[in-house]
């Protein structure tokens, strides 16, 4: 065994570039595997750390109705024996940027992973004068270069970016907020005060944060989404794997022949094959573990505001090594390895004892006869319509695109042959013919390549397809959805009424948002009501509607439902919809509700108000105005009334924010996509640099015949492209299918609503360049060494039998 083990080690002495693109293609993958499950076990230990801490039950938020609440409140209960903590919240202004300050009270929020502290230490300088700010540390910078006369600041990394913590007094004086909070947390874990906290603050109002199982559910999508990208990542990866094993067996197969002659049995070859392979999925599982916790590191602050953002889940910003993660990267690499393996280890246990000893071109060798690819891409489309159309689910949408994704994977050859054929009728010339005709020979021993370049195409195509509708419907949502010039929050309801007062005689119109949480078909969800006004009929978009609509609506006739709940609920227009305890009211109309996980519905202003008393919250108005006079009635409005902070915000705010949120959401997904066509390009330059030690023997009697080694050099580079171009060809239909899988499936099991799928040509020929791009770097140093070959090289292979 360790005679056979050495003699098989000493070819990759022989070949340290070959060993080197077998690690490096391993690594990359298990790299990016890597930082997705890095990520996603970092969400889900902080979701099980929070059920631990609260003994799996939810946060009691205790909030007025009016808004802030004095400080006295927290000290009557925290007197009852009630374990409760204040919170302060609101925006600082630091420069363009709008950063969220949190102030907690240190003593009973220590050690509390469920308040904003985060769990996180303090020192006697969080509590002492001018107190200290906790920021992460592009948010610790950011406040350092503001020139602000702010506390000192100290950077966290478990803080995520754009928060900042700090002593309840601190920031109180930095938000103005005197004495008032804005809501007491109660731990219901803890011992219990005395006396039921309903009794002992009655004009309190109580909201149970989302146990963890549901902020769980509500972003498994999100990990999934990761998940599926991460693996097909590591797919990519794989193919450079395979390639390099392939080509390995076939140099070596005389080197088997010879071991097989000389008595090693079968079973030591198997054996010493394997041992070699886990050792190198070891090493290479070593690097890809440690370089997937670099771009984890990089990219988990982004994920941490986007479930904060759109869920509500508290992750933190920095990465914790956990076993589940960096074990699952040793796993996947050893899987892989097998995997990549497999088909090379059956040759070897087959091979006979006779077999020639003669090299022959791996990738002919090894290729599978494009008959068999067009059935096996056939199987798995057929695969995926069947999904399509019996199966539901997020899983059940992956595994639609999955088959769509390796169907075009296994059609790509046999597709890129057929179009080496028609080509082959149409040119004329000797160096042209042959060109086709030696493009085509080559084709095997691209394949891989070529796959893999075609699958990370058509993943940025799809993902970025997906993401730039997005982005145009949600802001054409936006302009739509935010009318009205101004938004307007005020304290209580006495000053609601004045402000609303005061608005309607210098404004064009003040449409009140009021709303109150009711059961929707005995789904929770919030109702709002509203006036007649053609800001509505002119602006806010509906998905389906009955002809008169809004009038029906106008008149207490007839319900609005956001998309999520008519999907869920799945009804017709027309059908009756309980909102509430009153009488139910007929569907009228679906209206587009992107960001909202809940169920929402839209009733008449007077109807509201008289289905649901004083549970109302009549605090917040839209107020239609010029544009150039809106920044005068803000400054009318924060003068004349004591408005809470931010009480006044100008659509373009509002805009702004939004899409920060949405960018934030989509970053590592713009990142993934980057990485895996690298991935991708990588593949491709190993196996052009694989083969090119190979093609001398085919290239020397062109040599002969007159080509220069510079003009052989240039068909070289000239192959790649015209391989790259063809194969975004073929990804970019691929890549349109997975979009509309992504909008009309994925999108709608996991969130409940479903988009338009927009084209975007530039967009294409962008990705074109890059994929052209690509592959001339790819190219480029195989068609360096042939440039530069001397001509003995040359030469000396017309001694040789092959």
């Amino acid at each position: 065994m360790h005679t056979v083990l050495l003699t098989l080690v000493s070819h990759w002495r022989r070949k340290p570039g070959q060993l080197a693109t077998l690690l490096i293609g391993l690594s990359l993958a298990t790299a990016l595997w890597t930082s997705v499950q890095a990520i996603n076990a970092e969400a889900r230990a902080s979701y099980d750390q929070a059920s631990a801490t609260l003994g799996g039950g939810a946060l009691i938020v205790l909030t007025a109705e009016t808004g802030p609440l004095p400080l006295d409140i927290w000290v009557r209960l925290r007197r009852d024996g009630w374990a409760a903590t204040p919170v302060i919240e609101g925006d600082l202004t630091v420069g363009e940027a709008a950063l969220t300050l949190r102030g907690v009270e240190p003593l009973s929020a220590a050690g509390r992973q469920d308040t904003p502290m985060g769990g996180g230490g303090i020192g006697l300088e969080f509590l002492t004068r001018p107190g200290v700010l906790l920021a992460a540390p592009e948010t610790a910078r950011q406040l350092d270069a503001s020139g602000l006369d702010l506390p000192p600041v100290a950077a966290r990394a478990e803080i995520a970016r754009g928060e900042i913590i700090t002593d309840i007094a601190v920031a109180a004086r930095l938000l103005g907020r005197g004495d008032q909070i804005d809501a007491v947390l109660i731990d219901p874990a803890a011992r219990p005060g005395q006396t039921p906290f309903a009794v002992l603050a009655p004009e309190l109002n109580n909201a149970t944060q989302a146990p963890t199982g549901e902020v769980s559910r509500l972003t498994g999508s999100f990990h999934l989404n990761l998940t599926a990208f991460g693996l097909l990542s590591f797919a990519v990866g794989l193919f450079i794997v395979y390639a390099a094993i392939g080509l390995s067996f076939e140099q070596r197969r005389a080197m088997l022949r010879t071991l097989r002659a000389l008595g090693a049995p079968v079973s030591t070859l198997i054996v010493a094959l394997l041992i070699e392979v886990l050792v190198f999925a070891l090493i290479a599982g070593a690097v890809g573990v440690a370089l997937g916790y670099g771009v984890a590191s990089a990219l988990l602050p982004d994920v941490a505001a986007t479930l904060r953002g759109l869920y509500g889940a508290s992750v933190p910003g920095a990465l914790t090594i956990r076993p589940e993660w960096w074990l699952s990267g040793f796993a996947i690499a050893v899987i892989g390895a097998l995997a990549a393996t497999a088909q090379s280890l059956v040759k070897a246990a087959r091979l006979p004892l006779l077999a020639s000893g003669q090299p022959r071109a791996w990738a002919l060798a090894s290729a599978r006869s494009y008959q068999v690819q067009a059935l096996g891409a056939g199987a798995c489309f057929i695969a995926a319509a069947i999904l399509s159309t019996l199966a539901s689910g997020v899983v059940a949408g992956f595994a639609l695109m999955a088959g769509l994704l390796f169907g075009a994977a296994l059609l790509l050859p046999p597709a890129l042959a057929l179009a080496l054929s028609g080509a082959q009728r149409l040119v004329r010339g000797p160096v042209a013919e042959w060109f086709i005709a030696d493009t085509r020979q080559q084709l095997p021993g691209l394949s891989m390549a070529l796959m893999a370049l075609m699958l990370a195409l058509a993943a940025n195509i799809g993902v970025g397809t997906m993401v730039s509708s997005f982005r145009l419907t949600f802001e054409g949502w936006l302009d739509q959805r935010l009318a009205a010039e101004l938004y307007v929050t005020t304290r209580d309801d006495a000053q609601s009424e004045a402000v609303r007062a005061f608005l309607e005689t210098c404004s064009d119109a003040v449409l009140p948002i009021w709303s109150a949480e009711a059961a929707i078909e005995d789904q929770p969800g919030e109702v709002f009501g509203v006036v007649d006004h053609p800001t509505y009929r002119d602006h806010w978009p509906l998905l389906l509607s009955a002809p008169d609509a809004w009038d029906q609506v106008m008149a207490g006739e007839g319900v609005l439902l956001n998309e999520q709940s008519w999907r869920r609920l799945g009804l017709e227009l027309g059908e009756p919809v309980r909102v509430g305890d009153g009488p139910a009211l007929p569907l009228v109309g679906v209206y587009t509700d992107y960001g909202n996980p809940n169920a929402q519905a839209i009733i008449a202003l007077d109807r509201l108000t008289a289905r649901f008393g004083d549970t109302v919250s009549r605090l917040r108005y839209g107020v239609r105005i010029a544009p150039d006079q809106a920044g005068a009635l803000s400054e009318a409005l924060l003068g004349r009334f004591d408005l809470p902070a931010n009480g006044v915000i100008d659509q373009a705010s509002v805009k702004r924010f939004s899409l920060s949120v949405f960018e934030r959401t989509f970053a590592i997904t713009a990142a993934l996509n980057v990485l895996t066509l690298s991935v991708a390009a990588f593949a491709m330059f190993a196996s052009l640099t694989t083969l090119a030690a190979m093609r001398l023997p085919q290239l020397a009697p062109l040599w002969a015949l007159g080509l220069t080694r510079t003009r052989l050099a240039q068909l070289e580079l000239l192959r790649a492209l015209v391989l790259a171009l063809l194969t975004f060809l073929i990804a970019l239909p691929t890549g349109l299918v997975l979009a509309w899988a992504l909008l009309a499936v994925v999108n709608v099991e996991a969130f409940g609503w479903r988009l338009p799928m927009h084209l975007f040509a530039g967009d294409w020929l962008r990705l074109a360049g890059l994929a052209a791009l690509a592959a001339l770097l790819a190219a480029a140093w195989p068609a360096r060494a042939l440039a530069t070959q001397s001509p003995r090289a040359f030469l000396q292979t017309f001694t040789q039998e092959r």
